[in-house]
């Protein structure tokens, strides 16, 4: 049988059976494709790099510990792996996410003090810890979005891309998570500007 010919989940039977250079004909296969959705997200190749091995030691720890399901393909499941360890990798190192809406306004911007009082700052710190459980709250798709947007700067046609939807639902997931942030903020009493979130 040539190379080609053999699928990825006979390639994962013989893993598991103990062929090792089966992964690693895995690996060859697919890395390429799996690095450059990690590039797209965190735009940086040592930091992609190191996200790709990651992904590929869960892979691995998965597989041999029997909890891989061949239910989904291999591919999507891998890439859904470090499409979620990339987004960890942002939530370790951004402290505070910056929430830019479409017009350019900053959700924030009803959350500056005039002073920076000791008071004052930590009301901000409790608010911003409050606003990020609020995120983690969202549908998973939402909140990928709105992630994806705001705290990686990613445009619309990139977070399409890395989450192989169209534009027009990106935007949608996008205008969705904002009305339902909003109403949230509104249940907690989290100033928020009409003028941001209009309707």
């Amino acid at each position: 049988m040539k190379k080609y010919a053999v699928s990825d989940s006979k390639l994962v039977s013989l893993y598991k059976e103990g062929h090792e250079a089966a992964f690693e004909q895995l690996v060859n296969r697919h890395k390429a494709k799996i690095f450059t959705a990690i590039y797209m997200i965190v735009k940086d190749e040592c930091i992609a790099e190191d996200i790709l091995q990651e992904a590929f030691i869960k892979v691995v720890n998965t597989i041999k510990s029997g909890r891989y399901n061949e239910e989904g393909k291999f591919l999507p499941w891998v890439m859904r792996i470090a499409h979620n360890l990339s987004i960890d990798h942002f939530r370790k190192t951004r402290r505070y996410p910056t929430i830019v809406v479409e017009d350019g306004s900053n959700i924030f911007n009803t959350l500056d003090f005039s002073e920076d009082s000791a008071e004052s700052i930590q009301i901000k710190k409790d608010t911003h810890t409050l606003l990020r459980q609020l995120i983690k709250e969202l549908p998973e798709a939402q909140r990928q979005v709105l992630t994806m947007r705001h705290y990686m700067d990613m445009s619309f046609k990139e977070i399409a891309d890395a989450t192989g939807v169209s534009i027009n639902t990106a935007l949608g997931r996008m205008r969705y998570a904002l009305i339902n942030l909003r109403k949230k903020m509104q249940k907690h009493n989290i100033a928020y500007d009409p003028n941001i979130y209009p309707g």
